[in-house]
Formats: C-alpha cells, structure tokens, sequence
C-alpha cells in the first residue's frame, strides 16, 4: 500500500464503517453532551483516516497514470487526449 497505515490504524473500510456508526449514533440522539463530543472527535478522526486512504489511492492512480503516459507527457500510449476523455 502507497500509506504505510500503522498496525492499530483501521482500514479504509473498517474506518468507514465505524464512521457509518459514530454518525448514526448522534442522528439518534439520546446521548449526554459529553458521549456526544466523544463521537464527535471519533467521528472526525475516522473521517480523517478515511480521507488518508484516499488520498493514498489518489497518489497510487496517479503514479501508474504518469507512468503509463511516460516521462516525455505522450498520451498516445494510453489514449488519453488530455482532457479526461478517451483519444478518438
């Protein structure tokens, strides 16, 4: 993996999941101010190690499409015009 997550760090799916919950969790409302301030920052610090992973697969993508257009910029190789459409 381009993010070199540590062994406590959640997956992108495991993050994202979890998220689902912390969400759910102050939607339904029924906790003290403080539970909810609690899911709040779990909330933004999954949010933000969801965001990591995809910006990791970015970089990723990025990097096999730099490489597959090659160090000169031709776009022939991978019929791309340059615009985001395909050549043609």
């Amino acid at each position: 993996m381009a993010e070199q997550q540590s062994p406590a760090s959640p997956s992108y799916e495991e993050a994202r999941a979890e998220l689902v919950e912390v969400v759910r969790a102050l939607e339904a409302g029924g906790t003290t101010l403080e539970e909810s301030l609690a899911l709040w920052e779990r909330g933004e610090r999954l949010a933000r190690t969801c965001q990591d992973w995809l910006d990791g697969a970015r970089r990723r993508l990025d990097a096999v499409l730099d490489a597959d257009t090659g160090a000169d910029g031709d776009s022939a190789a991978t019929g791309d015009d340059g615009e985001g459409q395909p050549a043609g």
